[in-house]
Formats: structure tokens, C-alpha cells, sequence
């Protein structure tokens, strides 16, 4: 079956870095479109990135430029590197994929706070 597992979050200040990890299994993680989402108190989910299968990125106009989205297909680990970080960056953070069906992970939380 087909598990997401986010890692990585954590309290940072202001202008710092983190990086996220999502661990897969049960797809074919190099065919497969996988995406970070992120939810905020108050407000929809929305897309922080995504990759797909040909290398292909999208960004959220709000973090282009800070954010860098990646994987590595040898451990079928997707990583979101988050550089220059903001207090409006504070969020739960989501590996998706919708490989045959909608996958979410559990979410790992992200505090931008100094």
C-alpha cells in the first residue's frame, strides 16, 4: 500500500532554513507526479510545489525563489528545501501524490517565529 511520511519540521526564526523529507513506499516513485501542500490556521490547503516525472517544477508564487523542491529516486525520498523562511511560511506541511488515487501524508508542522 502506499505510505507518505513527512519529517523535518520544526521551530525556526526568521530568515533560517529547513528541509523536509518525505519517505514513500508502495509506488512507483519514479513515475509518479509528488507534490508538498501546506495549511495554515484559517485557511485552505494550497500548493507549495510540486515535481513531476520528466524533472518538471512548479512553484507557489510565494515561495519562488526560497523554496526547492527535489527527490531522490535511489531512497524514494521526496525533499523540500525551504531557505529564507517567514513568519507567513508557518504551516503543516504535506507530501501528496495522486498516483492511482489521492495519497497525503500525515503532515509535519513548520513554526516561522522568532
Amino acid at each position: 500500500q502506499v505510505q507518505l511520511v513527512e519529517s523535518g519540521g520544526g521551530l525556526v526564526q526568521p530568515g533560517g532554513s529547513l528541509r523536509l523529507s518525505c519517505e514513500t513506499s508502495g509506488l512507483p516513485f519514479d513515475f509518479a507526479t509528488m507534490s508538498w501542500f501546506r495549511q495554515s490556521l484559517g485557511k485552505q490547503r494550497e500548493l507549495v510545489a510540486r515535481v513531476r516525472r520528466g524533472g518538471s517544477t512548479t512553484y507557489a508564487e510565494s515561495v519562488t525563489g526560497r523554496f526547492t523542491i527535489s527527490k531522490d529516486k535511489a531512497k524514494n525520498t521526496l525533499y523540500l528545501q525551504m531557505d529564507n523562511l517567514k513568519p507567513e511560511d508557518t504551516a503543516i506541511y504535506y507530501c501528496f501524490t495522486n498516483w492511482g488515487a489521492d495519497y497525503w501524508g500525515q503532515g509535519t508542522q513548520v513554526t516561522v517565529s522568532s
